[in-house]
């Protein structure tokens, strides 16, 4: 049997003792008063929820095929790896740093031991904001956006990256930078909730920290051969990108207008402008890349319908609908210009998520301070365009602390991957693919018909 080291015993162990610890934690009964559930609030966020987790798969084929054909399934793999293990941590301590009891009134943090491996979830009293569906599908629905936020990260350092330390920094990143976030942005006792700070489904949480994160590890791992070489690397799959959209705009419906947690009429109006704002950034991107002397092109069309449901996540629920164009149009252009410049520089963020995510967040952030309205969410604030020029500022304090935070700490989680596990894939690893050389696995492969010495056909493997 060949032998193993600590690092590789090491995770399995940790698994392991989680489960067994597990058994230790006491059943309790379900929490089950009837008059405070709404049993339409509760179906459509069970959905909404279902609707949330699809889009990790969704982004799985969205980053895959835009790689290099042998590095798809290593893409993909990091991804959907999210979906295990966020869900547990999710369980055993994630969810009380988000929404857990707030340690010391500073509005910075949940307490660790709240919700200690869901302790009292299913038998607790609804969430505050949510008062019509059962504390654990809240906390489930919460735990789709923590699953995917670790996932947009992958498409910055794809190609190179270890599969065994991006691991370790989905643990890290999770409990390090999306929980404290969380509990800023959407707790009642988070210092950025007491300032009024809007972001309706997680424009700051989710899209400015990954985006923030993908950029510090783009800089850490520096550039790929290939990019310093400047080789320009076919996508694998344009259908996979094509797929990958659409499961991500359509799971996307459950992601902003679930955040309305209940079936009422605000969740109607996130789903309308969420559809609006892809469909006009979509055009924008490609109509620009028009203007730029490019073709119309598939790329430029699921690129741009990303950027437009990015910037209209923090907004979905506080604007109106016609404005939501606005918002898609000006994103799209935004990141399409910072995609160009990046191009020109040795930034080797491979899927661009920065500029995507990041710049997408960052313009959505501030476009809910500008175009927000009571008149949609009374529970929310009008923007600069409806005369609260101050609320705006607000909006961009936050979003510069935000964008600060996440990418310092992300950047330093990444510097102590890097001291104590190998963070990048050797030279001969990354010039053989991350699939094979991660993961002994292939993209595709079959036979094809060569001659042979004697002049006869015979089958060869290859790589397809």
């Amino acid at each position: 049997m060949k032998k193993v080291s600590l690092k590789q015993v090491a995770p399995f162990l940790i698994l392991a003792i989680v489960a067994v610890a597990s058994l230790f934690i006491p059943s309790l009964p379900l929490f089950n008063d009837g008059g405070k559930y709404s049993a339409a609030d509760i179906g459509w966020i069970i959905v909404a929820t279902a609707l949330v987790f699809l889009m990790t798969p969704g982004l799985a084929f969205f980053y895959g095929g835009m790689v290099h054909r042998k590095n798809v399934l290593s893409t993909m793999m990091k991804s959907v790896v999210a979906a295990g293990i966020v869900s547990v941590l999710w369980v055993l301590v994630g969810f009380s740093l988000c929404f857990g009891e707030d340690v010391g009134g500073l509005g910075i943090i949940g307490n660790p031991g709240t919700f200690l491996f869901f302790k009292d979830v299913a038998s607790g009293a609804p969430w505050s904001l949510a008062p019509t569906i059962p504390l654990t599908l809240f906390a489930l629905f919460q735990l789709m956006f923590a699953i995917i936020t670790p996932g947009l990260v992958v498409g910055a350092v794809a190609e190179r990256i270890r599969f065994t330390a991006y691991t370790l920094f989905i643990v890290l990143f999770s409990l390090l930078v999306y929980a404290p976030l969380a509990h800023w942005s959407w707790h009642p006792e988070g210092f950025l909730f007491k300032w009024g700070v809007l972001d309706f489904a997680g424009g700051t949480v989710v899209h400015i920290s990954a985006g923030c994160a993908a950029l510090a590890g783009a800089l850490v791992l520096k550039r790929r051969q290939s990019h310093i070489q400047n080789k320009e690397i076919p996508p694998a799959n344009i259908p996979y990108v094509l797929i990958g959209t659409g499961l991500l705009w359509f799971g996307w419906f459950g992601f902003n207008a679930g955040s309305a947690v209940g079936a009422t009429a605000l969740s109607v109006s996130a789903f309308a402008t969420t559809n609006t704002a892809a469909a006009a950034a979509g055009l924008s991107w490609m109509f620009f890349d028009v203007l730029r002397g490019k073709k119309p092109s598939v790329l430029g069309f699921c690129i741009g319908a990303v950027v437009g449901l990015v910037a209209i996540t923090p907004a979905a629920g506080f604007v109106a609908i016609p404005q939501s164009i606005f918002i898609g149009v000006v994103a799209a252009i935004i990141s399409n210009i910072a995609v160009y410049y990046k191009q020109k520089s040795t930034l080797d963020d491979t899927l661009d998520v920065f500029p995507c995510h990041g710049l997408g967040g960052m313009v959505g952030m501030l476009m809910t301070g500008f175009f927000a309205t009571k008149t949609v969410n009374s529970a929310g604030n009008d923007g600069w365009f409806y005369g609260n020029a101050s609320f705006f500022f607000t909006q961009l304090k936050a979003m510069a602390i935000v964008v600060a935070y996440s990418f310092i700490v992300s950047y330093l989680i990444f510097k102590f991957i890097s001291f104590i596990l190998p963070l990048r894939v050797t030279a001969e690893e990354e010039e053989l693919g991350l699939d094979e050389s991660q993961h002994n696995e292939k993209y595709m492969q079959g036979t094809l018909l060569v001659k042979g010495e004697n002049g006869k056909l015979v089958e060869k493997e290859a790589e397809l």
